[in-house]
């Protein structure tokens, strides 16, 4: 039996986005980004966020699967420029690096 993706689940997926580090420096300033581990299905850490699942996003904070972009990090993005993926859900943005590669 295969098990049909919720309403929420597809609206996050289509407002999902493929950004540079550049673009999310002003994010990045006001504190608003949450890195998701590549281990996670990135939009399923948004809808749990959305329909404030605390006891799952609590297990993520955690675990270090989420967590709000240290400055090591951003330093990191800034000099690979990797490509990135980001969804938001306010007042976050949760962004991961795509695994696909230019």
């Amino acid at each position: 039996m295969t098990q049909e993706p919720s309403t929420l689940y597809a609206k996050l997926l289509g407002e999902t986005a493929s950004i540079t580090w550049k673009e999310l420096q002003p994010y990045f300033a006001k504190g608003a980004l949450l890195w998701v581990d590549s281990s996670q299905d990135l939009i399923a850490v948004a809808q749990a966020i959305a329909e404030n699942n605390e006891a799952l996003v609590a297990d993520w904070l955690r675990g270090d699967a989420v967590a709000r972009v240290a400055e090591s990090r951003a330093l990191d993005l800034l000099e690979r420029d990797p490509p990135l993926w980001a969804v938001v859900v306010a007042p976050w943005v949760l962004i991961q690096e795509s695994a696909l590669r230019s």
